[in-house]
């Protein structure tokens, strides 16, 4: 691996690059790369710049140090968010009665962004999985063009855990990876894959030794980086079309209007009391 030149330190996100080659590192390790408003907005800066820089023809999106993200910020939202991130929603941000959904909305509107962002950008996206990817984090990991996994990298929907809806694109682009049926097993019986479970299903593109991948998915980024990169562009964009993934933005809309009005009914309330708890959630429906 060549030496990288940093380009940008935000909150919690790294960008550098090396040559043609861009990297994006996810770098909140004490929350498990757990996204708060200021971390998304700025993982959205991050990837709106990658995407749109010309001289960059390949992006790497990684979590540091041993796991990839593990969603929103279970923490902020529990604490229903800080007044200070009401204020995009409208000017007088008191007027708003804080609440689990709404401090949702605050992570999700950048999230959902920048996933937008990476599945319209006219470059390979690479993602690399090390540790775990649940959630909002499992999510994000397959909105990328390719994904590869360390051996020891475990791939979680976990949102049932809290009593949650899918959201950060993973209802719209499950089915389409591994097919319905499997879809909804890992959506109701919520298993803990592992990188050879989701090579064998189609979730991923290949599973690498952890002392060896960082250095296997560079050689693949250097691949990437010397190709036709507008043909690349062009053939992204007619994939995207023939799966259905240009009709994303409006099923990102709508998993964000879902989670946000599920995020407020008693069940999430006990689900999100028993994640901090570590304790079994009761839930009663409602």
């Amino acid at each position: 691996m060549k030496e990288r030149e940093t380009v940008m330190e935000l909150y919690h996100i790294r960008v550098s690059r090396s040559g043609a080659i861009g990297v994006l590192t996810l770098d909140r390790p004490e929350r498990f790369n757990a996204l708060d408003p200021p971390m998304a907005q700025d993982l959205r800066k991050a990837a709106l710049y990658l995407a749109r820089e010309r001289s960059i023809r390949c992006v790497i999106l990684e979590g540091h140090p041993r796991v990839f993200c593990s969603g929103a910020d279970l923490k902020y939202v529990r604490e229903k968010g800080r007044p200070e991130d009401f204020a995009y929603l409208q000017p007088d941000a008191h007027t708003i009665r804080p609440g689990y959904g709404q401090s949702f909305k605050q992570i999700l509107e950048y999230l959902h962004s920048t996933i937008s962002e990476i599945r319209r950008a006219p470059k390979p996206f690479i993602a690399v999985v090390k540790g775990v990817a649940a959630a909002g984090g499992f999510g994000l990991a397959m909105s990328c063009d390719l994904v590869y996994a360390a051996e020891d990298a475990r791939f979680e929907w976990a949102y049932g855990k809290t009593g949650l809806t899918g959201a950060e694109s993973s209802t719209f682009l499950l089915p389409r990876l591994i097919g319905l049926r499997r879809a909804l097993e890992m959506v109701f019986l919520n298993p803990r894959w592992t990188a050879d479970d989701a090579l064998r299903l189609g979730l991923i593109n290949g599973v690498f030794p952890p002392d060896r991948i960082d250095a296997e998915v560079w050689r693949i980024a250097e691949q990437l980086a010397v190709g036709p990169t507008q043909a690349f562009g062009i053939t992204k964009r007619l994939l995207n079309e023939a799966a259905g993934v240009d009709r994303l933005d409006r099923h990102l809309d709508r998993e964000l209007q879902f989670l946000v009005e599920i995020a407020e009914t008693r069940d999430f309330a006990a689900g999100l009391e028993a994640f901090f708890r570590k304790t079994t959630p009761e839930f009663h429906g409602e």
